[in-house]
């Protein structure tokens, strides 16, 4: 039987850096993944919502400490969701607080189908009161704070009751700029339901995980068991962007799950167009051109 032959120094000294260089790419990716997913990640902004405190074509560090970070929430680059969990907030969203958070869905969807991180402004809490009066806005009937850079495009005020048709809650006699007056759900609140008040409930029962339907004789049923009254199983917000006219948002969609936050923004480290393509060499000068170095430090408020 033929014995193996060790191997030389000389062949052990040329393992060593390929077994050195897969533990470093190892450790950088786990420390990646650990800084990624619980502490700080980058966030490019993609609409004017909420200009001018942030604009379109800024690149932002988001805070997922302070909230607490959580593991991925889908598969990168894909709408496949994963289980996830998260580790202990340092505090809770304050009103008035810039958030990141992972979209609901438009107002008649369950699951947004596509998986995408939203930003608005945290205007109110769960068990808030939240009401705008042509356009100022009153929580728990006091008058709101002003945001630094919270501007109107379109001088044109909707008057009251007259309802849009795609304002949250479905057939509120709500409109942007007169709207609730209306509580912000937290756990615990018992909702009233009826044949009147199914349509406004049916998709927000659907985002807590149960199936809402109503019946041939009016009769509201949860699970298929008839109900006339729904426990609410989970904390909400209402976002609002600083852009009020251009801003599609809890208005226009309904609440915020407080398990949706991600984090807050902190800071633009870059800034430039969003229009211009980055992928065309041709618009690449152009691309350069419009850097806003002005922004780029910016800190979130």
């Amino acid at each position: 039987m033929a014995k193996a032959i060790p191997p030389t120094k000389k062949e052990q000294v040329k393992k060593e850096p390929v077994k050195d260089f897969f533990k470093d790419v190892v450790f950088v990716l786990v420390a990646f993944f650990f800084l990624n997913s619980f502490v700080l990640a980058s966030f490019e902004v993609p609409t004017g919502s909420m200009e001018n405190e942030i604009m379109a074509g800024d690149f932002l560090f988001v805070n997922k400490f302070l909230y607490g970070g959580t593991t991925p929430r889908n598969i990168p680059f894909t709408n496949v969701r994963l289980p996830w969990f998260r580790v202990p907030a340092v505090r809770d969203v304050e009103r008035g607080d810039v958030i990141v958070f992972e979209f609901p869905g438009q107002r008649d969807e369950v699951v947004s189908p596509e998986f995408m991180f939203y930003l608005k402004r945290a205007v109110a809490l769960s068990g808030d009161t939240i009401e705008v009066v042509n356009r100022a806005l009153y929580v728990n009937g006091h008058p709101a704070p002003i945001p630094r850079n919270m501007k109107f495009n379109d001088f044109t005020l909707k008057p009251k009751g007259m309802g849009e048709f795609n304002i949250f809650p479905p057939g509120a006699p709500y409109n942007e700029d007169n709207w609730g007056p209306m509580v912000v759900p937290r756990e615990g609140d018992i909702i009233p339901l009826s044949a009147d008040t199914f349509e406004q409930w049916r998709v927000f029962i659907g985002r807590e995980g149960h199936k809402a339907l109503l019946d041939a004789h009016g009769q509201v049923l949860i699970d298929g068991v008839p109900a006339t009254t729904y426990t609410v199983q989970h904390n909400y917000l209402f976002g609002m962007g600083d852009n009020r006219d251009n801003s599609l948002d809890s208005r226009f969609w309904g609440f915020i799950p407080e398990e949706n936050i991600v984090g807050t923004p902190m800071i633009v480290y870059w800034s430039w167009s969003p229009d211009i393509p980055l992928l065309d060499l041709s618009s690449f000068p152009s691309k350069l051109a419009s850097i806003r170095f002005g922004r780029i430090g910016t800190l979130i408020k």
